[in-house]
């Protein structure tokens, strides 16, 4: 592995420091591994891994060297975030993913939608707008375990016993805790504390939160993880970590019960969405999947004038948050599951002629939390694979089993509970909105970019800002860049210091109201990508999080 840049993180030394004179009891670092400063943008000529986690991309390394694909390294670096990046993902939550396969110059999206359990119905619960999002009872039926399970046995050369091994040793060994993940701890500490399995297994003596530098071992969750490595990961849903679920959710009068999880969430192929981006086919994720809110942005801004494309200028940036929020606006009033009757025309937001008259209006005018996390792979076949998995909200329902080890999602918050005709209405065994769209770019059969982001609603407009400058700045600068976001009420979330103030200005003259974000804005979302150009991989991780871009020695 070679690198042609490099990302510092602010506060090593001082982690350093602060570790090296705090006491045993508080930085327990024996025999396990220490943080380095993030490699932001790493270039290979055998694959490549970009991950929100060093941790997890040397997993995918790892898988990638013992003869792997990118599925296989997918999956392994996906597991190990969900042991290193706890508060985004973990086998309690669920996955999509997209898959391109080069020997078949198919790609294929894996929709990994998890389920509302049986009981999990509105007036089921004692205070709807409150249980749906923290506790035992705002969480549905994982998804993770199947879907990677899916995909190895389909897709992958490896074995569960083989993908699984880092995220093991990780959960054993123990990680350093970044400054960001403190930060996030100490923001839903409250939550954390009113679980006692989550305390337990997340705050520092059942307290506080894991201070920056400390090392966060995991033996419960390192035990699970051996259990399923060793019986197989059917055992999530039939076997003995099921019924340490179903008793821990029906001690603290949580939804999920035995019969919930045999149905298992297996995932479902679809058709992936696609559209054109100058000489590429986008591929993204379908519904229930937010692909169509991207292709929509992105058929909006191809179809403006060439001078009103700038992200840079004041113009393009107004313009940028009106396709933003036409696009939300589309997709609000045209919800759509594909797995029952559309009560909806789908194509609408995929059509470049509609998209092109929008734009000419947004012209002609012109005068007048959620967490997750993303990774991209591709190996020196051409497989390639963006994979986005969540929890939902940061550390997803703040529950937890201590004799398990992960966090329960709280994606029983996702759901419409208004409007019974809606598609995403919550009724039993129901798959809830999904704001993710990991996507894949092809030309000429091959795929040349793998990229996605965590960020709720926040994914899609950093997808569009990174894909728009990637045509003339380099992947790190591309992904660097400063980055809006426009919300459907019209509130325009902004990197402001790294901004001009005539952009302000216009925002404000064009009737938007302003959410001035701090420079590399968490909020702005973490891009990872994987761009595949004349034989060589460069990745590249997102400086606003902790990921890392990592590829095989060449």
């Amino acid at each position: 592995m070679s690198a042609d840049g490099r990302g510092r993180s602010t506060g090593g030394a001082a982690r350093r420091r602060r570790a090296a004179t705090a006491g045993d009891d508080e930085f327990d670092v024996r025999g396990a591994r220490r943080a380095e400063d993030p490699q932001r943008v790493a270039t290979s000529r055998r694959g490549m891994v970009a991950t929100a986690h060093s941790e997890a991309s040397r997993a995918g390394v790892a898988a990638l060297e013992a003869g792997g694909n990118a599925i296989d390294a997918a999956i392994s670096a996906a597991l190990a975030l969900g042991v290193c990046e706890p508060a985004a993902s973990g086998l309690g939550g669920q996955t999509m993913m997209l898959v391109h396969l080069a020997g078949e110059a198919r790609t294929v999206a894996l929709d990994g939608s998890s389920r509302a359990p049986n009981l999990a119905t509105v007036g089921a619960f004692g205070n709807y707008r409150r249980e749906r999002r923290r506790g035992h009872r705002a969480t549905t039926v994982p998804s993770s375990p199947a879907v990677y399970d899916y995909a190895l046995e389909r897709y992958g050369r490896l074995g569960v016993a083989e993908v699984l091994q880092p995220a093991i040793q990780l959960a054993a060994e123990g990680y350093e805790v970044s400054e960001l993940q403190e930060r996030l701890a100490r923001r839903e500490l409250k939550h954390l504390r009113a679980s006692p399995g989550a305390a337990s297994l997340f705050l520092r003596q059942g307290r506080q939160p894991y201070r920056a530098g400390s090392i966060l071992r995991q033996p419960v969750l390192a035990g699970t993880l051996q259990r399923l490595a060793e019986v197989g990961m059917e055992d999530f849903y039939l076997g003995e970590t099921a019924g340490r679920i179903v008793a821990d959710m029906e001690h603290h009068g949580g939804f999920i019960r035995a019969e919930d999880l045999a149905q298992i969430p297996q995932p479902v192929e679809r058709d992936t969405l696609t559209g054109r981006f100058g000489t590429s086919r986008v591929h993204t994720m379908p519904p229930p999947g937010a692909g169509r809110t991207l292709i929509e942005m992105l058929n909006i801004h191809q179809a403006l004038p060439a001078e009103l494309r700038d992200l840079d200028s004041p113009e393009g940036a107004v313009l940028l948050a009106e396709a933003i929020r036409q696009a939300f606006r589309d997709r609000r009033d045209r919800p759509f599951d594909p797995s029952i009757y559309p009560q909806v025309d789908e194509k609408q937001m995929l059509s470049r002629r509609y998209a092109k008259g929008l734009a000419a209006e947004m012209v002609r005018t012109l005068g007048g939390n959620g967490e997750t996390t993303h990774l991209s792979v591709m190996d020196a076949e051409g497989n390639a694979v963006a994979l986005t998995q969540s929890i939902e909200n940061v550390y997803g329902a703040c529950a937890a089993s201590p004799v398990l080890g992960f966090l329960y999602n709280n994606y029983l918050s996702a759901f419409e509970h208004n409007d019974i005709a809606h598609p995403y209405f919550l009724r039993p065994n129901a798959v809830p909105w999904a704001s993710v769209a990991p996507t894949l770019l092809v030309r000429d059969g091959q795929c040349h970019l793998a990229i996605g982001s965590p960020g709720s609603e926040r994914i899609a407009p950093a997808i569009l800002q990174v894909l728009v400058r990637l045509a003339r700045l380099s992947p790190l600068a591309a992904v660097e860049a400063p980055r809006l976001h426009c919300s459907l009420g019209g509130v325009v979330s902004l990197e402001a210091p790294r901004m001009s103030s005539e952009i302000a200005d216009a925002l404000v003259r064009r009737g938007f109201e302003l959410d001035r974000r701090e420079a590399y804005a968490f909020y702005l979302g973490c891009v990872q990508l994987v761009l595949r150009r004349d034989g060589t991989f460069t990745g590249v991780a997102d400086p606003r999080r902790d990921g890392a871009a990592a590829g095989p020695a060449s």
